[in-house]
């Protein structure tokens, strides 16, 4: 019976009248399940038919837009009635054989021999892996006393992160004077390794060293560079217990004297200006201890002592203020001096070393920029430096460190425009220390990067 013209008009008419007053009388997501279970089950339907009639049947089912818009399709002899009104729906087939929509969405999910349909697959759920959590063991790395257990570390946890809770249980070693290591008298572990990287078992034993009072390398610089700034003037304007009373508060008759005075003064002033504007350091402090750790005879063993540059050396003991104050006191004594003599070739020799100067002090401002640029604001990204379209960077292309190539010069310049063995000597032991700088940039140039440029030297071009 299921395949006689009449069923399968009525039902072509129930399924097109239902999906428009499903949009248009708003009946609901049910309506909606219900047109789609008539669809599956007219689709099985005619794939019983005979080819014959296959084409009857898709005629058959397709009622016309007037009967749609009647509210009504009368087909065969048993009729079937649609109406339109919500709630009032009625349907007649053959003898009196009723079939309501309930009836059709279950055939839908059931073949027409009476077998259920096969159910799509469930996705099984993907079940979360479990954390396996550290604990890590903080000991002293003199005395071996237990300081602080940490429980429930996550393995991704780095060093810094552990720094912060162990600072939780004890607030008075904040992060910046902790120093965490795997041996007692091993390095200090960086703050960006990760505790599941490290050469330890879940259970992590790390000793503790106090690198005691912390200061910012910002406060190191400006108290390092404003030092010579001001002691400089002061032998300048002749202060008095300097030169004697008959000399207070006199000025020199040689132009060389106040040429050499604004010099120096512009120098430090634009370091200063750079530590607060242009330099990104790598580490954020230093211990204090080691601001006035040199003595004067400290200063003759610079050369050897330390081997890479400040930036990088909390200990570096070139930087500190007792070099930079006291050549700054011993050259301006000198140059300030009452009994001053001018330079043997005299203003030829002023401008030309002027000239060195300026040009020097540009490049260098000029190869800060640049480094500046190459990192980030907060990261230790390291890059090759290369040249940009300023012509002071194109140093470059034939060395490693052309700051200190260019800082270097700018001291010769100052040596020559003032003829001073204070100042001579202030250069040499630069130009020894920052060679020893430039040669640790350049090898570790070298080892970090592959492609890094094999032309250039470390300081100066084809020699050193």
């Amino acid at each position: 019976g299921l395949q006689t013209p009449g069923v399968q008009a009525g039902l072509g008419c129930v399924l097109k009248a239902l999906e428009q007053d499903s949009s248009t009388a708003g009946l609901g997501p049910g309506a909606t399940r219900v047109t789609s279970g008539i669809e599956a089950w007219l689709g099985l339907v005619r794939h019983r038919l005979p080819s014959s009639t296959a084409a009857e049947f898709d005629h058959a089912a397709q009622p016309s837009s007037e009967q749609l818009c009647e509210g009504r399709s009368e087909v065969g002899a048993g009729g079937w009635q649609w109406a339109s009104q919500p709630g009032r729906q009625s349907s007649r087939a053959g003898s009196g054989m009723d079939i309501s929509l309930s009836m059709v969405a279950k055939e839908a999910h059931q073949g027409l021999d009476g077998l259920p349909m096969p159910m799509p697959h469930k996705v099984a759920k993907k079940h979360k892996k479990a954390v396996l959590f550290f604990e890590v063991e903080i000991l002293d790395a003199k005395t071996r006393e237990k300081l602080c257990f940490l429980d429930k570390v996550e393995p991704q946890a780095t060093i810094a992160e552990i720094k912060n809770l162990f600072t939780r249980t004890h607030p008075q070693w904040y992060p910046a004077r902790q120093s965490l290591r795997l041996d007692p008298k091993g390095k200090s572990l960086k703050d960006e390794d990760v505790l599941q990287k490290l050469p330890v078992g879940t259970t992590a034993t790390l000793f503790f060293r106090d690198l005691g009072a912390q200061i910012s390398w910002v406060t190191v610089f400006l108290t390092e560079y404003a030092g010579p700034l001001f002691i400089y003037l002061l032998f300048y304007f002749r202060v008095p217990f300097i030169y004697g009373h008959k000399y207070d508060f006199t000025s020199s008759r040689h132009t060389v004297v106040h040429l050499a005075c604004i010099c120096h003064s512009f120098h430090y002033i634009k370091r200063l200006l750079e530590t607060l504007f242009v330099h990104r350091f790598s580490h954020g402090t230093m211990p204090l201890r080691n601001i006035f750790k040199v003595s004067i005879l400290t200063l003759l063993a610079l050369p050897t002592i330390s081997t890479c540059p400040p930036q990088a050396n909390s200990a570096a003991l070139f930087q500190n203020c007792t070099y930079y104050w006291g050549f700054a006191a011993w050259m301006a004594y000198y140059i300030n001096h009452p009994l001053y003599t001018p330079p043997t070739y005299g203003a030829q020799q002023v401008k030309l070393a002027l000239t060195i100067f300026v040009i020097c002090q540009l490049g260098n401002f000029s190869i800060h920029m640049a480094l500046r640029d190459l990192r980030p604001a907060g990261s230790k990204t390291r890059k090759i430096p290369y040249p940009t379209k300023n012509p002071f960077t194109w140093l470059f292309l034939l060395v490693s460190c052309p700051n200190y190539t260019y800082e270097v010069g700018s001291w010769i310049g100052f040596a020559i425009m003032t003829q001073c063995v204070p100042v001579a000597l202030f250069s040499l032991v630069g130009f020894t220390q920052m060679t020893i700088w430039a040669k640790g940039k350049h090898r570790s140039y070298l080892k970090e990067f592959r492609d890094y440029p094999p032309l250039r030297m470390p300081i100066i071009p084809f020699l050193l």
